[in-house]
């Protein structure tokens, strides 16, 4: 897995201090109005800082691969998700900018994550908490559905279980969420089942939920498994979610009044993603080389295709759009980032990332950085150069030295 930090011309993190709750509104409102998105050059390889691989393979599991890495809201650390049903926080060094990895230790990880979860079955999705802040160990919390187990809320800085928010079917019994994700507001968890989503109150743990279908009267709405959740930036209470029956859907969050069925993807789709103005969703598929735009104002038709090597995994390929809202980064099975202009939907350039599948690849909500993940699941013998990696990198203002591994 890897981090990249692209090349920054702008100022370094804002500040956040004080005391009572107005001058941390006006120094916050200050700081926001002061503070410029870093400007990032695709055009330069990225540099990579850190690296993390050894930790992810034990003598038991030695053909253990990652499957995905978010960071957090508040860009203190990332949250892996790998096949040994094990969720890992790392937490960025305060200095990680200035962090420069030597060449003989490129085989040994930068450092080891700062907290470890194992849950007891396979994961299926996770997320952060959206206020999420190192500062506040009140909001350090994420969630994580698994199969035949309920949706757990983890606290980030221990590892201890919060709570569980338990959904059943008609014969009573705990049944699995495939995808979840915290409302803008950050109150309640929308999980997807089969042909069902279902609300949980973030403050009422337990059994209680509402629960929505999808499919209306003969078989009209949007069939199948809801095996992605995500929710308009701009809190125009709006929300989408993919199903593996190949479509996408746009619903309001008050009262889950369906807007529009997408149609268009090749394969079941596995990853929603709204543009930075709310204007646009992107959607992506399983064994489906495009990720398909959409104006959400005009649905008949898609804007553009982005495409990506995605034609022959099952796994889920993960994107990510920069917080400026101008570019999208995307990995596949060549292991390459692809990185595409929005406005125009042409590819910008592309950098190797790991010699691996790169299913995952996540901005830094504010830094120039991203992360990446690499691996897939192989069978008998390992081979040696088999690539599993979590790995950090950068894109610095000058050229860097020869022979680091870029992403």
């Amino acid at each position: 897995m890897s981090v990249t930090e692209a090349m920054e011309e702008g100022e370094e993190e804002q500040p956040n201090s004080g005391d009572e709750a107005v001058e941390i509104g006006k120094e916050a409102k200050q700081v926001e109005e002061e503070y410029s998105w870093p400007v990032i050059r695709f055009d330069v390889p990225p540099h990579r800082t850190y690296h993390f691989c050894r930790q992810f393979r034990t003598p038991s599991n030695p053909n253990n691969f990652l499957k995905g890495v978010k960071w957090s809201p508040d860009g203190s650390c990332f949250l892996t998700s790998s096949d040994d049903n094990t969720l890992r926080v790392f937490a960025l060094p305060e200095n990680g900018s200035d962090y420069q990895e030597s060449a003989g230790d490129e085989a040994a990880d930068s450092y080891s994550a700062s907290n470890v979860v194992s849950e007891g079955e396979s994961i299926h999705d996770y997320c952060w908490y959206p206020y999420m802040s190192a500062s506040d160990p009140v909001t350090c919390v994420f969630a994580s559905t698994t199969r035949d187990h309920p949706i757990h809320l983890w606290d980030a800085a221990s590892g201890e279980l919060r709570c569980t928010y338990r959904a059943y079917d008609a014969m009573d019994e705990i049944t699995t969420a495939f995808s979840i994700a915290f409302n803008p507001a950050g109150t309640k968890i929308f999980a997807g089942y089969n042909k069902s989503l279902r609300v949980f109150d973030v403050h009422r743990p337990g059994r209680d939920f509402e629960q929505y279908s999808t499919v209306k009267g003969n078989k009209e709405g949007q069939p199948g498994i809801m095996s992605a959740i995500a929710f308009c930036p701009t809190h125009t209470g709006m929300l989408a979610t993919g199903s593996y029956s190949q479509t996408t859907a746009i619903y309001r969050e008050d009262n889950m009044e369906l807007l529009y069925i997408l149609h268009g993807q090749e394969g079941g789709v596995t990853h929603v993603q709204f543009s930075k103005d709310g204007n646009f969703l992107y959607t992506g598929g399983r064994k489906d080389p495009y990720i398909l735009c959409w104006d959400i104002r005009n649905t008949v038709n898609t804007v553009y295709k982005l495409y990506r090597s995605t034609e022959t995994t099952n796994q889920r390929i993960f994107f990510d759009i920069e917080p400026i809202g101008r570019h999208l980064g995307t990995g596949g099975q060549d292991g390459l980032v692809h990185i595409y202009d929005l406005q125009t939907g042409q590819w910008i350039s592309c950098f190797q990332a790991a010699s691996d599948t790169i299913n995952g690849f996540s901005f830094h909500p504010f830094l120039p950085m991203a992360a990446s993940s690499s691996g897939h699941r192989r069978f008998g013998i390992p081979e040696c150069n088999e690539d599993l990696s979590v790995d950090i990198s950068g894109v610095m203002k000058t050229a860097l030295r020869c022979g680091v591994s870029h992403i």
